[in-house]
């Protein structure tokens, strides 16, 4: 596998040498298109879902696995949100919208809140939250 790979890496240091490779420019890590706040709103729509089928549940094993899941999902919730924030988000954003900092920190804490909690008025919130950001998002986007 070694002398595939010195192989390989020779060849392309040739072919730069006879046509240097072009930069490709993008404001984020893949051409536009890649990022999308839907998978966020579903995690948080799974959360809310759980969290009413939890309550209206007087089955214990039901329960413990509600927790489970609703776990889960708004950890998934949480991975989407930072990738948003890390990956999408520039600079210019940030100047554009100046609370965007603060409106990810908030989505990000209460869906960690939402997974400790039964409160469907918490997991309400959260799917606001995430509201807030699809409408920065799509602000962003459409400019």
């Amino acid at each position: 596998m070694r002398i595939v790979s010195s192989l390989l890496s020779g060849l392309l240091s040739s072919a730069d040498q006879v046509s240097p490779p072009l930069d490709a420019e993008a404001h984020c890590d893949l051409p536009c298109g890649v990022y999308d706040p839907a998978q966020a709103r579903i995690e948080a729509e799974a959360v809310k879902s759980i969290t009413e089928r939890f309550n209206a549940s007087d089955d214990e094993l039901f329960r413990t696995r509600a927790i489970v899941i609703r776990e889960q999902r708004a950890e998934l919730l949480k991975h989407h949100l930072w990738v948003l924030w890390t990956d999408y988000f520039t600079p210019e954003h940030l100047a554009a919208f100046p609370n965007l900092h603060d409106v990810f920190w908030r989505a990000t804490k209460k869906a960690g809140e939402a997974k400790k909690t039964a409160d469907v008025a918490v997991a309400d919130d959260l799917l606001n939250q995430v509201a807030e950001i699809e409408k920065i998002f799509w602000a962003t986007k459409n400019a």
